[in-house]
């Protein structure tokens, strides 16, 4: 599954990790995303969001 926020579309970033000795590794880091059951269009469905967007309060949740 992709590491996608459904709102806002945030992905996985790419860099390096940089030894004391300057070597380089490639590193992932990934969004923080959370499986919410929200409201899309009158119904009901679990969606991945990222943190920052529920806390904007861009999500209406489920009851």
């Amino acid at each position: 599954m992709a590491q996608r926020c459904y709102i806002c579309d945030k992905g996985p970033l790419v860099g390096n990790n940089v030894s004391h000795a300057n070597n380089k590794s490639k590193r992932r880091s990934l969004p923080n995303l959370q499986r919410v059951k929200a409201n899309l269009d009158g119904r009901v469905a679990h969606i991945r969001v990222c943190t920052r967007c529920l806390k904007a309060g861009k999500v209406t949740k489920a009851a």
